[in-house]
């Protein structure tokens, strides 16, 4: 299974840096690097942060595929 974020996207358009998302939900810099190319599944605890951070579901965020991790 492969996971599919949405966070980059989400960041760019609110006009997050890396460092000021990872300052809002509690998380390193680094966290939020490994999300947003996919190499991170994340709590649902900071899912959810995020999302809220956002205004979004989680659902709106992550997804899960059939597809085989690269």
């Amino acid at each position: 299974m492969a996971l599919i974020t949405k966070i980059k996207a989400y960041r760019e358009k609110a006009g997050y840096k890396q460092n000021e998302l990872a300052e809002l939900v509690g998380a390193r810099r680094e966290t939020i690097v490994h999300l947003e190319n996919g190499r991170y599944n994340p709590s649902l605890k900071l899912a959810m942060d995020i999302a809220k951070v956002f205004g979004v579901t989680v659902e709106e965020l992550f997804e899960f595929t059939d597809e085989p991790e690269k």
